[in-house]
């Protein structure tokens, strides 16, 4: 298992979700699955920038957005010898709201290895995840 992913409903209009989602920086102000963002580039999200993000149980890392669709998705890359970790975020209309989707893809030659050891960590983050993404952008 290399990919991880998980989609939620959210009662708030896709701009809202968007905002919360994109604003990288305010990340942990609502989920406890990041401490700190430290914006290496620093600008509105842009392909190239690039971020230090600190994680509960996992090593600092550097990601850098590879793609970005203003309002509705942006990837981003990060790498470490051997694994290559691409994740995802975007947001969509639907019924009542939105849908945000956060996916994880492990790549490289020791991704499957690496994703195997922190299934059960990944699975309980994008949880995390999705949970306060939900429940900041319908302002609880």
């Amino acid at each position: 298992m290399t990919d991880f992913a998980l989609a939620v409903e959210i009662s708030a209009p896709p701009d809202r979700v968007w905002a919360v989602m994109s604003d990288i920086e305010a990340w942990p102000e609502w989920t406890p699955t990041v401490t700190r963002v430290e914006l290496l580039d620093p600008g509105p999200l842009a392909v190239g920038q690039r971020a230090r993000v600190l994680q509960p149980r996992l090593p600092a890392a550097v990601w850098r957005i590879t793609a970005l669709e203003p309002g509705r998705s942006f990837t981003w890359v990060t790498r470490s010898p051997g694994v290559v970790v691409t994740a995802r975020h975007s947001v969509e209309p639907a019924e009542g709201g939105s849908r945000a989707h956060l996916a994880l893809h492990f790549g490289g030659m020791l991704g499957p290895l690496v994703a195997r050891i922190t299934r059960g960590l990944n699975t309980r983050y994008l949880g995390l995840e999705t949970a306060g993404l939900r429940q900041r952008s319908e302002g609880r």
